[in-house]
């Protein structure tokens, strides 16, 4: 795990493409360049770093630039449940304002970089700036919300309605970045998707080649194309904004 120094950053938070992720529209010129001080480190990781741990004293919030991460919670047993997967422009350890410590470890799936932002610094900030206050209230609302549906999704929906609805959201936050949304490499391993999803990794590969066998996808390795977005809709039961036609009948898996 590297850390680069704000001599090495030539990036602004202001001219970065994931601006609109993190920063709030309609920021004057002065707030812009007062918003630019705020990352002055970054953190590069390769794949299977930590980039913090449960427990440690809550010091920094963290955007992803590029790559992807996951959080996970850790039982004194040696057991850990994926609680969530973050790409670039997401933020990472949000859940340890409250308690002033991280509440999960944070461990890269692949090479990645991220922002360092002091919170001591952002929360001084955000007081003189209304709305970068009200976009990190529209962030926390946002994390909550997710997570709320991700609960429900483990309590009342079948292991497949929790995989066609995971693929969906991958799908999604990919196309939300501008990168291809119908074809892309799963940068978690099946067993991470079984832990996040709560379900067994046997399941998720028999799952997998049953949407296959459905017409719903192709899969190799951790190549996935998406051949019927819609069917993968009507499965995990949630409708597709993107669609302005009637679907007729829900997807029957063999």
């Amino acid at each position: 795990m590297n850390i680069s120094s704000s001599k090495e950053i030539l990036n602004k938070c202001s001219t970065c493409v994931l601006w609109q992720f993190c920063l709030p529209l309609g920021l004057s010129a002065n707030e812009v360049t007062q918003v630019d001080t705020l990352v002055k480190d970054r953190v590069h990781l390769h794949k299977g770093d930590t980039l913090y741990r449960h427990g440690e004293p809550l010091n920094a919030i963290y955007s992803v630039r590029f790559g992807t991460l996951k959080t996970e919670h850790s039982l004194p047993d040696g057991r850990a449940q994926i609680i969530g997967f973050h790409m670039p422009g997401e933020i990472l350890g949000l859940d340890g304002i409250g308690e002033h410590q991280y509440q999960a470890n944070a461990i890269a799936l692949e090479e990645s970089e991220v922002c360092i932002i002091r919170f001591s610094e952002f929360e001084t900030l955000a007081s003189q700036i209304p709305s970068l206050q009200h976009q990190f209230h529209r962030i926390l609302s946002r994390e909550l919300t997710q997570d709320q549906r991700h609960l429900l999704s483990l309590g009342t929906l079948r292991a497949e309605e929790r995989l066609a609805g995971f693929l969906i959201n991958l799908s999604q936050r990919y196309a939300a970045r501008g990168y291809e949304f119908t074809e892309f490499d799963l940068k978690m391993s099946r067993e991470d998707i079984g832990s996040y999803l709560g379900i067994q990794i046997e399941t998720v590969s028999r799952m997998l080649s049953r949407f296959t066998e459905s017409g719903l996808l192709q899969i190799k390795q951790r190549h996935v194309k998406l051949i019927d977005i819609e069917g993968l809709y009507q499965l995990a039961g949630v409708p597709n904004a993107n669609d302005k036609t009637n679907c007729s009948s829900p997807v029957r898996l063999s």
